[in-house]
């Protein structure tokens, strides 16, 4: 179970991290639309698990490894933006988030 800090840091870095994406999704996704679903942080905060879903996009693949060329970047923008409010920003490791996929699969099974 998460305590306190984690959750705020995660918060935290969930809207930044939305924030980036929607200012550089040109550069950073290939015009997909990107949206960071979950953002889970290690107990020393060292790093930070990101799964995201991604719209929009003629493929998702390779909207997602565009993406992951460009984590040192993302890192860095997000090291700016937080700089104030935490000492060492976390390295980014990021996950598709398949769930919505999945909970169509279920639905279409029961039909």
């Amino acid at each position: 179970m998460a305590n306190v800090r984690q959750s705020k840091i995660s918060e935290l870095l969930k809207r930044e991290l939305s924030m980036i994406f929607q200012q550089n999704a040109g550069s950073y996704c290939k015009g997909a639309m990107v949206t960071v679903t979950i953002v889970r942080t290690t107990k020393d905060l060292s790093i930070a698990k990101v799964y995201l879903s991604i719209f929009g996009s003629k493929n998702d693949k390779e909207s997602f490894d565009e993406i992951v060329k460009h984590k040192n970047q993302i890192r860095n923008d997000l090291a700016r933006i937080v700089r104030n409010q935490l000492r060492k920003t976390p390295d980014l490791q990021f996950f598709v988030d398949d769930s919505l996929d999945y909970a169509m699969k279920i639905e279409e099974l029961l039909k």
